[in-house]
């Protein structure tokens, strides 16, 4: 079976609950299929870069999925469908990446990483070094 990586962004106006059964119902008809979920994150109400549909923010998810071609057309036959459903993106991938995705990360920890990365090399003067 094939791997896959599959986003989904929902509407703005669904609740939490609301949207983590929409996602439920999704990851059931894998199952179904005969498919199998390996990771589930959930990246919370995130801003669009632009509007869809009248929507401003969105629900993001994203599943990494090892199932048949079939299980995947279905599934993304059933996201069309959905009106609670904006966008969504699949793509097959050769690994799943066992670590959190960058947006799962603190904004703290990135900024946290970035400042340790960026002033490793300083030294304690104020001069700058030719």
């Amino acid at each position: 079976m094939a791997l896959y990586e599959s986003v989904i962004i929902g509407r703005q106006d669904l609740t939490n609950a609301q949207f983590e059964t929409l996602v439920a119902e999704f990851v059931s008809i894998i199952q179904k299929q005969k498919g199998e979920i390996k990771k589930t994150e959930y990246w919370g109400l995130r801003t669009l870069a632009y509007k869809i549909n009248k929507n401003r923010k969105g629900h993001y998810c994203m599943l990494n999925i090892d199932g048949p071609s079939e299980a995947i057309i279905e599934y993304e036959r059933l996201l069309g469908l959905n009106e609670d459903v904006i966008r969504y993106l699949t793509m097959r991938i050769n690994k799943i990446d066992e670590n959190d995705s960058p947006l799962m990360n603190n904004k703290q920890d990135r900024y946290k990483n970035e400042f340790t990365h960026d002033n490793t090399n300083l030294s304690d003067s104020n001069e700058i070094q030719p």
